[in-house]
């Protein structure tokens, strides 16, 4: 309940506060990992985000905590929230949006996502040509270089 309400106000803030209440209470830099996971169809998992600063849908992952490296963190991130787990684990990319950087890795996937974490209101298999509306432009062009590099 709690939560939800916290939710509810945090979406009606504009982006650009959220962001700057999210590095309030981090560090200088933030960090965070990610995963682009594709299954035999062709289509990539992603997840609807309760706070998730800029949209709704994205690429799973979260913050790495202090100590923590990447890999291990998108490992722990995506079994908190849907609870399966990664495999063929590998880096994709390293970048940086103003004082954040984000790893990105390219994994598989083993069991069925069930929503574990009150932070997730809904997961689905997109293929990248009908990515949600919701989901930024970053990440959905990141997906569509994906399709020309890999697929």
């Amino acid at each position: 309940m709690v939560l939800s309400s916290i939710g509810r106000f945090w979406k009606i803030l504009p982006p650009g506060i959220r962001l700057f209440i999210a590095r309030s209470f981090k560090s200088r830099f933030t960090f965070s990992s990610a995963a682009i996971i594709r299954n035999p169809s062709g289509e990539y998992l992603l997840l609807r985000h309760l706070v998730r600063p800029f949209s709704e849908w994205g690429l799973p992952g979260g913050f790495i905590k202090r100590g923590e490296q990447a890999d291990e963190a998108i490992r722990r991130e995506i079994n908190e929230e849907i609870g399966i787990q990664l495999e063929n684990l590998s880096l994709y990319s390293v970048r940086t949006v103003g004082r954040h950087i984000e790893v990105l890795f390219i994994a598989d996937a083993s069991g069925s996502p069930q929503i574990r974490s009150l932070e997730i209101t809904d997961w689905g298999w997109f293929k990248a040509a009908n990515l949600p509306k919701e989901m930024s432009e970053a990440q959905k062009a990141m997906l569509g270089d994906i399709e020309k590099t890999f697929v």
